[in-house]
């Protein structure tokens, strides 16, 4: 394969369909999160992306005291999942079906955390540094000459991963079919045994916890800095509007759409890059409003 095939330059366009792909998973790890607790529990937590880059910092702050990387993902997952608690604990449970009033609680708590980060960690930007063995770039096949970095394409499979795990918990496993049931009927699953609100309350935690994973991982692909919070919840409400509420499958296609257009955008038409997204938002809502994998209602 050469670098132009009829005058196209192919170099360019298999790179930016792969930062694409990327980007599109790194979209995807944050709006798993957000489609299990909007989507499916039907919470607005509009502070899903201050708790993205809530776990971007704590997990850049352990990683770069302990030199430990790992450490750092596990820290950004597990002080967003406890956040995330608490919020399910002290807010939504005693806001539940006052979509208005979760609007502008969390809307409100999301600018109080970003005025805390920002005082705490200041408008610098950081970045982590991968473990060695994830560090680098590899040869693409057929293209030797091509390279990409060894990282992003271990992001991808690892969203692959995260993707296929959670399909199968929410689908295959009793306490998944019991998430499942207490959003659809919240009443019959209480009466039958079970403690619905602490199914719920787990379930927030893994959604959460899942922003917090994915700051620190988009932290080491690209970085963190005042403001990601704010790109990365818009960004979760379009995956999720495009792939449709509660589907973890329509969360992965809508993400690399969504990542696609954005790369695509940037290389081509960068005057023009950042409509491309919302032309596809217009787009789902006019001729699909429950999304590409929705149900009806």
């Amino acid at each position: 394969m050469g670098a132009q095939l009829w005058g196209f330059p192919m170099k360019q366009f298999v790179l930016t369909t792969l930062n694409g792909l990327t980007l599109g998973a790194l979209y995807f790890l944050v709006a798993s999160g957000f489609t299990l607790v909007f989507g499916l529990m039907r919470n607005v937590n509009l502070a899903h992306g201050a708790l993205y880059l809530l776990g971007a910092y704590v997990g850049w702050t352990v990683a770069d005291r302990t030199e430990y990387w790992l450490l750092g993902v596990a820290a950004g997952f597990a002080a967003t999942a406890l956040l995330g608690l608490l919020f399910q604990v002290l807010i939504f449970r005693r806001m539940e079906g006052q979509d208005l009033r979760q609007t502008m609680v969390t809307i409100g708590i999301s600018i109080v955390l970003a005025d805390l980060m920002l005082w705490f960690w200041g408008g610098e930007t950081y970045q982590f540094t991968p473990p060695e063995a994830i560090d680098g770039s590899l040869a693409l096949p057929l293209t030797p000459n091509w390279r990409y970095p060894t990282y992003r394409i271990a992001l991808l499979v690892a969203a692959a991963a995260i993707g296929v795990g959670l399909w199968l918990f929410l689908n295959r496993t009793r306490v998944g079919m019991m998430i499942r049931a207490g959003v659809d009927d919240r009443a019959m699953l209480a009466a039958s045994g079970i403690n619905v609100q602490r199914v719920f309350a787990v379930t927030f935690m893994v959604g959460a916890g899942l922003a917090g994973f994915a700051g620190v991982v988009g932290g080491t692909a690209l970085s963190i800095a005042p403001g990601e919070d704010v790109r990365y919840l818009l960004a979760s409400l379009i995956v999720v509007i495009v792939g449709g509420l509660g589907s973890i499958s329509g969360a992965a296609v809508g993400a690399l759409i969504i990542g696609l257009a954005e790369q695509y955008g940037l290389a081509y038409s960068p005057t023009y890059g950042a409509v491309y997204t919302f032309l596809i938002l217009v787009a789902a809502l006019a001729l699909r409003p429950q999304g590409l994998m929705g149900r009806r209602a």
